[in-house]
């Protein structure tokens, strides 16, 4: 499939971001709010500043120009990213972000008292100018907060992508697309923010909120998205993604071709696809014997393994037992919602047991991170957790936590067995596959 293929798969699932939920549009706002809130019109918002970040530290620009400076010991040697006043219609009334070989590159307004964004919700939106300069080997999303910890983004990488070299562009999202029920717009402390990965150079001007604006951008409807079938659609994955899916592909008709069917299937994403790097040894101790298929791909959310499931990746082969492990990422790159996260778990167990109706499936309690057990991904996590428990009927899909096994006594993580408190090192797989095999041997006994 090529990249604008993928584009329009992606673009099919999306909504025009001036739809808003019922919810919001019920919602009057407040008698005397002000028709637009000005968050970047030459200058940020009074007390706020632009601070710009990459994976490690941050910096602000309080003159014409920062740098994110490099600790002792980076972690990416090569990153740089930098921002600076740039001109639109007047000497500075513009800031220009640049950015090379960036895990994780941040332009955002921050610093100053909380915001109350409760009277835009209803029928507003955030707009503002942006002129992409470079933007073909660099991933692209917009941001608000949305209470402590809480965070909402708009992936927006092929839509930016379109825009590199057309100038300046007025961008509008209905705010619809950053607001979910039970977030706290009443005290936002970051009001706007540009994330972005890879290399490339933006820039932007006049963010403001508009009560009643009229959306010209589309995001996707965060109430559907986990279970929209997607290709994943992130900077990072577009080189790849595609030719392991088709590797797999190629797998599973030799095993058709010879006669022979896995016993047990993997599905998952980073922390599964981490079986044939951290895990390898260890899969071989434990797995190898059951001629295991290995259908893990980093970064996938729900949406992404059902696209996968649809096109051909588990047709035509028969396990006794599917091990499923997913949601991670809809947690930590989206913070979505818990039951929207387990409704995209169920849509898969749906399209498992429609393609495999001999297979047991085990499914997995998505894994503990963050390296305390108050963390928000992990706070979200135990949710979906707590929905998903109850998939179980005992006879076809067997549920299993195995989270305690990786956790020390007080909750904590070990940077031993989770080295970024999310994947798993060769002592963490050891543990994982421990605490499965009592499990899945059980299983695999009683399979018809």
């Amino acid at each position: 499939m090529s990249k604008f293929t993928m584009t329009a798969a992606l673009l099919s699932t999306a909504t025009l971001s001036g739809v808003v939920p019922a919810a919001l549009a019920a919602d009057a706002p407040p008698a005397g709010a002000a028709d637009e809130l000005r968050v970047f019109v030459d200058q940020p918002l009074p007390g706020h500043q632009w601070t710009i970040a990459d994976f490690e530290l941050s910096a602000p620009l309080t003159g014409d120009r920062a740098e994110v400076p490099k600790p002792a010991k980076p972690q990416v040697e090569a990153s740089r990213v930098s921002a600076r006043r740039s001109a639109k219609d007047g000497a500075r009334d513009a800031v220009t972000m640049t950015w090379q070989e960036a895990w994780f590159a941040n332009l955002r307004i921050d610093g100053g008292p909380p915001v109350d964004l409760r009277p835009y919700l209803a029928h507003g939106t955030l707009e503002f100018d942006i002129n992409v300069k470079a933007l073909s080997q660099a991933g692209l999303g917009f941001k608000l907060g949305c209470g402590d910890g809480c965070e909402r983004k708009v992936n927006y990488l092929m839509p930016g992508r379109a825009l590199e070299g057309k100038g300046w562009q007025r961008l509008s999202f209905s705010l619809s697309c950053f607001h979910r029920d039970g977030d706290d717009f009443s005290r936002v402390r970051q009001p706007f923010s540009v994330e972005a990965s890879g290399s490339g150079e933006l820039s932007i001007a006049n963010v403001r909120f508009v009560r009643r604006g009229q959306a010209n951008a589309v995001c996707a409807d965060y109430r559907t998205e986990s279970l929209t079938p997607s290709p994943l659609m992130q900077a990072w994955a577009l080189d790849w993604w595609m030719p392991r899916h088709e590797q797999k592909l190629a797998a599973v008709r030799a095993l058709r071709e010879s006669g022979r069917s896995p016993e047990v299937v993997f599905i998952g994403d980073s922390i599964t696809q981490g079986w044939e790097d951290a895990g390898k040894a260890v899969w071989a101790e434990y797995f190898a014997r059951y001629d295991a298929l290995n259908l893990g791909f980093g970064g996938d959310h729900t949406e992404n393994v059902l696209w996968r499931l649809q096109h051909g990746e588990i047709d035509g082969i028969a396990p006794k037992v599917t091990v499923l492990m997913i949601g991670t990422n809809n947690t930590g790159d989206r913070q979505d919602v818990p039951a929207v996260t387990a409704a995209g778990v169920r849509r898969l167990i749906t399209e498992i047991r429609m393609r495999q109706p001999s297979t047991r499936i085990l499914l997995l309690a998505i894994f503990p991170r963050d390296a305390k057990p108050d963390g928000r991904a992990r706070a979200i996590n135990n949710q979906v957790n707590a929905i998903i428990r109850d998939f179980a009927d005992g006879q076809v899909i067997h549920f299993l936590d195995v989270g305690a096994s990786l956790t020390n006594a007080d909750g904590t993580l070990s940077p031993d067995v989770m080295p970024d408190f999310l994947h798993l090192s060769e002592r963490g797989y050891k543990q994982l596959a421990q605490a499965i095999e009592p499990t899945l041997t059980r299983l695999l006994k009683t399979a018809r």
